[in-house]
């Protein structure tokens, strides 16, 4: 099947949210066009666009949570481990069918009231989990009508896939709420019902009678208020630059590897991932390629869309599942959030630091891209003297044609946007800035200020 014809799963979910929700007409089809599967945001947005980032990074931060078993540890890189099991429980594992006993230990996080109400919310995590261990987050919301959500799993992680299949939980809802893969929204966002602030719970998992321990680095959330609009303001350029960011084709990857999705045409994620990962001098060695076929050129992208995939979703486009697997490589850590601008990305690229945008679009909306899209992962890695984006695009037929430059105005559309038309005419959604950013674990100072300046520390 050609990628124009492949329909994202993504896109289906979400389509199946706005028909349950909206009853209207806008509703999405199968048959838009996918260079990947990734997934648009979820529908239902509300009227002012505003993001909170939260993160738990320092030592005195893993000291304000609550313990049951973890302890905080400092040094360089601050992070939680398992101090003593607060308990052992049995873990069925619904893709492999295995039922294993595992010791275990959580820690809870402080409230935190959402410096902006939200209708969504994701959560991001940097942690290493040796074999033998694997962790479980969960985000616990509270609306402001003054109730609660349920505790909701937002991710079943390990780095390799030897002791569980890392898994979003499908099937979790309240009636107000509901979680999509890796995103928890709001159902009716025009109720003008919001998320005020939200905990964060982490259990960590071993294996019984053994020393090991996971250690998390990094647990942040990002709650957003996204305005629905089919059309974004334009912002004025600001930068020329570019980065020298290593360029990869997924399209070079059809048909290896299938059970990761079907193979490489679907691998936009990964294959950005690491792109952005080898940027900042990531490098996998011969042991951890050895399983990849040696006739395959670059089996490192084969690597990252194995060590990206969520068994539940069935494909490689998980948001945090991706920004997981970049900090899993020595001095980096990821996270998911919103960008507001173009401006933005300028501010990031001028200190350094080469972003992940996902974005949909019909063929005719963004110039020389040659496809359509319900969702589609590129890098953007710089900025021409008119101000239009550079970008790393793996939806290419090779890496040589990897690098391309598309119009300024008509990416800050696609990528902002929050509605648009598919190629029947529907009314579907668009991702509202979604984007992952990798950096340095120690940032310097000019790239703590640029990150700070889109709202991430």
């Amino acid at each position: 099947m050609s990628r124009a014809e492949l329909p994202s799963r993504r896109t289906l979910l979400a389509a199946a949210v706005v028909a349950a929700v909206a009853g209207s007409a806008a509703t999405a089809s199968a048959a838009v066009p996918t260079a990947c599967a990734t997934r648009p945001a979820a529908p239902g947005r509300a009227a002012a666009r505003t993001v909170d980032n939260r993160a738990w990074t320092t030592y005195p931060d893993w000291r304000s949570g609550t313990a049951a078993g973890t302890r905080a540890v400092a040094g360089l890189r601050p992070g939680l481990v398992i101090a003593e099991a607060a308990g052992t429980t049995d873990y069925t594992d619904p893709h492999t069918g295995r039922t294993a006993a595992w010791e275990y230990a959580t820690w809870t996080s402080p409230v935190h009231r959402l410096a902006v109400p939200s209708t969504e919310a994701i959560v991001s995590w940097n942690a290493h989990t040796p074999e033998g261990t694997w962790i479980q987050v969960e985000l616990k919301g509270t609306y402001s009508d003054g109730t609660d959500t349920p505790w909701y799993v937002m991710g079943r992680w390990a780095a390799g896939d030897g002791d569980i299949r890392r898994t979003s939980v499908d099937d979790q809802e309240d009636g107000k709420s509901s979680v999509w893969t890796d995103t928890l929204a709001v159902d009716d966002a025009a109720s003008g019902l919001r998320i005020a602030s939200v905990r964060l719970r982490l259990t960590l998992y071993r294996r019984p009678g053994t020393r090991l321990t996971p250690t998390v680095w990094r647990l942040g959330v990002m709650g957003s208020d996204v305005p629905d609009r089919f059309t974004v303001p334009a912002s004025t350029p600001g930068l020329a630059e570019e980065l020298l960011v290593p360029r990869y084709s997924q399209e070079i990857h059809k048909g290896q590897y299938p059970e990761y999705d079907n193979g490489g045409e679907a691998w936009c994620s990964p294959t950005s991932s690491q792109m952005i990962i080898e940027y900042w001098g990531g490098r996998l060695t011969q042991e951890q390629l050895s399983w990849v076929d040696p006739a395959y050129a670059d089996p490192q992208i084969c690597h990252a869309a194995r060590h990206t995939y969520d068994y539940q979703y069935a494909g490689c486009g998980n948001w945090p599942f991706n920004a997981a697997y970049a900090a899993t490589f020595p001095g980096l850590q990821g996270v998911v959030t919103r960008l507001r601008s173009l401006t933005d990305l300028e501010t990031l690229v001028a200190a350094g630091i080469p972003a992940i945008t996902s974005q949909s679009f019909l063929k005719e909306e963004l110039t020389g891209a040659g496809y359509g899209t319900s969702g589609h992962l590129m890098t953007v890695i710089g900025f021409t003297a008119d101000g239009d984006v550079i970008a790393n695009d793996p939806a290419s037929d090779d890496n040589e044609a990897v690098r391309r430059i598309y119009k300024r105005r008509e990416w800050e559309n696609i990528w902002l946007r929050t509605k648009r038309y598919n190629a029947s005419g529907k009314v579907v959604s668009g991702t509202g800035g979604v984007c992952y950013l990798y950096f340095p674990a120690r940032p310097t100072s000019r790239q703590r200020k640029a990150l700070a300046a889109v709202g991430v520390r």
